[in-house]
């Protein structure tokens, strides 16, 4: 059955046609991720080289094994029952004095909601803030979720280009912003181009933003910087930004939905905001964060992965797409890179990769076409047998 009679079916069984139209227009990564099952099925698993999921292929740091044993063994009282929505006071207070360190916000448990991931996080906030038909601004190319999550809570995503270097034009943010315009979202480092943003570039682009408009910044590669590169802090910088924390990317634990929404203390509206928020935790159903895994961060919040895998994954990859004709700049973090397709079509060009047994996911599907998203976090040795796949495509 082809898509649009599936997707019409789905509407005689009793599917919205929301979701409906979203699942026909669906994340472009999962859709490869599908496509890689049929070809393992079909060529072998050893024959297909995935580059389209962030998922990680490393194992937690240890200290976070270990943090993890000792929560487990301690076994507080009611360690798996029922805390405030926002989580548990103690594990927010230590959340909160780690971030004020950092921003020199003076944060306190009560501006720190646990959510499960950024993602929750991001959801928790939208639900908070949008009336039907309020904007959100999103910078193009996007992760492809956030406009599900915009129109999942009424609001309506409104796309903003980036420059040639992916960094964020002011002046296109500023002529985007109408009274209906709620919030912008900011990721840095950036999925899919893995872009960070300069200190002077957050400046610029906090001047413009103005009540009640809010920065949703979203920062789940935070730790993942390479070069040396310290990103800078966007709560220290930005007047009017919230933070979307994650602890998936850090600690390769993404599969266990922990991480966490900060509002600073000095927003007019932070009390209402914190209690519209925790609320919200509530109603969408995720009640509150993984109880366990709370105590675990809590305990080791800033252990993260060996970054210099990822690093030498990325030098490898885009040097040698360099040598063979790509456009293939290295990214300054996350664990993605974004080089241009020799052609214009990128997904005719995705679809020439897969011929070779390499998976890749068209910059189509994040906004920008012309593009692909590669991610890093494939094996090292699975990445170098693929490199005659991309000279063969490209010749």
């Amino acid at each position: 059955m082809g898509g649009g009679a599936a997707l019409q079916s789905g509407f005689a069984m009793g599917i919205s046609r929301t979701i409906g139209e979203q699942m026909e227009r669906s994340s472009w990564i999962r859709r490869m991720f599908e496509i890689g099952i049929q070809m393992r099925r079909e060529c072998g698993a050893d024959n297909v080289f995935d580059f389209s999921l962030g998922n990680p292929d490393v194992e937690p740091p240890a200290e976070v094994i270990a943090a993890l044993r000792r929560v487990v063994e301690r076994n507080r009282p009611r360690s798996h029952a029922y805390m405030p929505n926002a989580g548990f006071p103690e594990v927010r207070a230590a959340v909160a004095a780690r971030l004020a360190a950092r921003t020199g916000v003076p944060f306190t448990g009560e501006n720190v909601i646990m959510t499960t991931g950024a993602a929750g996080a991001l959801n928790t906030v939208l639900k908070a803030i949008l009336d039907p038909g309020d904007e959100v601004l999103l910078l193009n190319p996007y992760f492809p979720e956030y406009r599900f999550y915009i129109e999942n809570h009424g609001g309506r995503a409104v796309a903003v280009e980036t420059d040639e270097r992916f960094q964020p034009d002011v002046g296109r943010i500023a002529a985007a912003i109408t009274p209906r315009t709620k919030a912008l979202i900011l990721n840095s480092p950036n999925n899919p181009t893995g872009a960070v943003y300069s200190e002077a570039t957050l400046r610029a682009v906090d001047e413009i933003v103005r009540e009640p408009m809010l920065v949703l910044s979203d920062e789940p590669y935070r730790p993942i910087v390479f070069d040396g590169l310290r990103p800078p802090e966007t709560l220290r910088v930005m007047r009017r930004a919230v933070l979307a924390w994650s602890w998936s990317k850090a600690m390769a634990i993404s599969g266990e939905r922990i991480g966490y929404l900060a509002i600073p203390p000095h927003l007019p509206e932070a009390a209402a905001l914190v209690n519209a928020c925790t609320f919200a935790n509530r109603i969408l159903g995720y009640i509150n964060a993984p109880a366990i895994w709370q105590w675990v961060v809590a305990e080791v919040p800033e252990a993260t992965v060996d970054v210099a895998g990822y690093q030498a994954k990325r030098d490898l990859l885009c040097d040698a797409l360099t040598a063979m004709g790509y456009d293939a700049p290295r990214p300054q973090g996350s664990y993605y890179a974004f080089p241009k397709t020799p052609v214009a079509d990128d997904v005719a060009f995705i679809g020439r990769l897969q011929r070779e047994g390499i998976l890749a996911v068209p910059g189509t599907g994040f906004g920008r076409s012309g593009y692909m998203r590669l991610s890093l976090t494939i094996a090292r040795a699975e990445m170098e047998r693929s490199l005659p796949g991309f000279a063969k495509a490209i010749r």
